[in-house]
């Protein structure tokens, strides 16, 4: 563990839900690869699945359930097309849910893009000591939730309290 002044680097799987995208084509993926290792994160993991629950909560189990993965960021199926399955695919998989980020990101989005905001189904929580943000797939949304929610709650210098410096707890009996 690092001094509590510095920065604490984290394993972090990136995943795309797309039915039409390939990683090639993936703007919201390639700016978040970058952001977080703009930010001195190790991106452990990336991948592209199609719309499908189970294999969306097959690949983020096998991710949970690595000891070098400390948080997974999800980036679309948060919306409501027949197709947009995520939370229903991830959130059985929580063992704690964070309200406050879909909660936050919402109110932030209000003031990008209206009421539109209210069709994020955008989420976070906890599943085996390992943080999941699921955000919706465009850029901007994506941008938005990392430049004013999760860059600082993974960043230990963040006051009063964040994410990053707790993850040695998570584990802790009830």
């Amino acid at each position: 563990m690092t001094a509590i002044d510095d920065k604490i680097p984290l394993g972090l799987c990136l995943l795309t839900v797309s039915d039409t995208r390939t990683l090639a084509e993936d703007a919201s993926g390639d700016y978040l690869a970058g952001a977080l290792q703009a930010e001195g994160h190790r991106l452990v993991e990336r991948a592209l699945l199609p719309d499908d629950r189970y294999a969306l909560r097959a690949l983020v189990s096998k991710w949970i359930a690595d000891p070098a993965v400390d948080g997974i960021l999800v980036s679309g199926g948060t919306g409501f097309t027949g197709r947009d399955s995520t939370p229903e695919a991830l959130l059985p998989l929580l063992d704690k849910q964070m309200p406050g980020f879909g909660e936050l990101f919402r109110a932030i989005s209000f003031e990008e893009i209206g009421t539109s905001s209210l069709q994020s189904r955008a989420f976070a929580g906890l599943a085996n000591a390992t943080f999941l943000f699921a955000l919706p797939g465009s850029t901007s949304a994506c941008r938005t939730a990392w430049e004013r929610i999760i860059r600082a709650q993974l960043d230990a210098r963040t006051r009063p309290c964040n994410l990053a410096t707790l993850r040695p707890r998570l584990s802790e009996p009830a």
